[in-house]
């Protein structure tokens, strides 16, 4: 029998990240006495601890969450570390009930309650949003194990810049959006850069931040997050084209700034030789550093609940599990579209599973900030730009 401390919620928020920030957003409206936990030292910290150089796709004007647009001007790119900072003070600024340092350990149901087991706390609730997003634990290939252990290996979560790496080559293993963007960073430093893996056969047809980008994006991003649907048909047959991809096209870097960078590409990287990297077509790469840009895995192993499917995803429907009432997912990708797991694409997916909670709670509607105004079709974006919304300036 466990002697730790019990404290009862109405809701736990697993993941103090966008998507957990977002949830709570929408919990404290509907005057729900929750808790968010957050592993991470402060709110954002899963941002500040990406490499240096890192800012996002999506202009700030498409970074806002719910009640709270993001800073500066629209049309910037954020750096990570401004992610970082908004996260921060709109957990600060909205007054969110965020713990952080809590490691979750275990979630499992005893009747019609979740405990969350975390330390020698257990927290009880009958409703559980898991928003820790489904790729957090770094994927590697088992054979680096095999590598020469004077060959540094970083991961692309482990990476900051340049400064960390021998001198020398580095072989960038995995093509994407993180390989390009780390083997053109690389290339421009001291090393000469080697980036292995298929190419992705596709690019964003315009530059990040260019005249094409500012007149586009709102069309494309309509189209991600109303069109690109799992209630559509073209949502369902592009999410099932983007999973066999296995990565998001290429993005701020092109095909073309490589070979100009003088990167050479060489083919996937499938096994270690005489303890170097071996490529597929046989050739050994002796380089002195590697950066492993191989992605990530579901690490789902703590929740102690039959609701994964084969591939350890979890089953359900816009987050709302069904075979277990009162227990949600947030911030995964496409868990309704292709902007789910961006930031400004949770506050409509939270509030989707709000309301749901509220239905099951007291039939009670969720409103939108703007009083007087009248409540719009639950599938619109809730990425506020009204009067109510708040300014934050750091």
């Amino acid at each position: 029998m466990s002697t730790g401390r019990e404290e009862k919620f109405d809701a736990v928020v697993i993941g103090g990240g966008q998507s957990g920030l977002a949830a709570g957003y929408y919990l404290a409206r509907l005057g729900l006495n929750f808790v968010i936990l957050d592993a991470n030292r402060r709110s954002g910290d899963s941002w500040r601890t990406r490499w240096d150089s890192l800012k996002v796709f999506t202009s700030a004007s498409l970074n806002g969450l719910p009640g709270l647009r993001f800073p500066g001007s629209a049309r910037s790119y954020p750096a990570k570390d401004e992610i970082a900072e908004f996260l921060e003070e709109y957990a600060r600024r909205l007054h969110l009930p965020v713990r952080n340092g809590i490691k979750v350990d275990r979630l499992r149901k005893e009747s019609d309650e979740y405990i969350v087991e975390a330390g020698n706390v257990r927290y009880i609730a009958a409703n559980v949003i898991v928003a820790t997003g489904a790729f957090s634990t770094p994927r590697i290939p088992s054979f680096a194990g095999e590598i020469d252990p004077r060959i540094t290996q970083l991961h692309s979560c482990e990476y900051r810049n340049p400064s960390q790496l021998r001198e020398g080559p580095v072989l960038i293993v995995g093509a994407g959006n993180s390989g390009a963007e780390i083997a053109l960073e690389l290339s421009r430093s001291s090393h000469e850069a080697l980036l292995s893996g298929r190419d992705t056969g596709v690019e964003f047809p315009f530059r990040i931040g260019s005249v094409a980008d500012r007149l586009l994006t709102p069309i494309i991003w309509f189209a991600f997050h109303r069109v690109l649907t799992s209630g559509t048909v073209a949502g369902r047959t592009f999410r099932k084209k983007v999973v066999a991809m296995g990565g998001h096209p290429l993005a701020r870097v092109k095909p073309k700034d490589l070979a100009e960078a003088g990167i050479l590409r060489v083919p996937k990287t499938t096994g270690v030789r005489d303890g170097y990297p071996a490529l597929e077509d046989g050739r050994i790469i002796r380089v002195p550093n590697i950066v492993w840009c191989t992605g990530f895995r579901p690490d789902f192993g703590w929740i102690d609940l039959p609701v994964f499917d084969g591939d350890g995803f979890p089953v359900h429907d816009r987050g709302v599990v069904p075979s277990h009432p009162g227990l949600y997912f947030a911030g995964l990708f496409f868990l309704h579209s292709l902007t789910s797991s961006l930031i400004g694409g949770v506050g409509r997916d939270t509030r989707y599973i709000a309301r749901h909670i509220a239905r099951n709670r007291t039939n009670a509607f969720i409103t939108e900030p703007t009083k007087g105004r009248k409540n719009r079709n639950e599938n619109k974006s809730t990425t506020h730009t009204n009067k109510e919304v708040i300014n934050v300036h750091y």
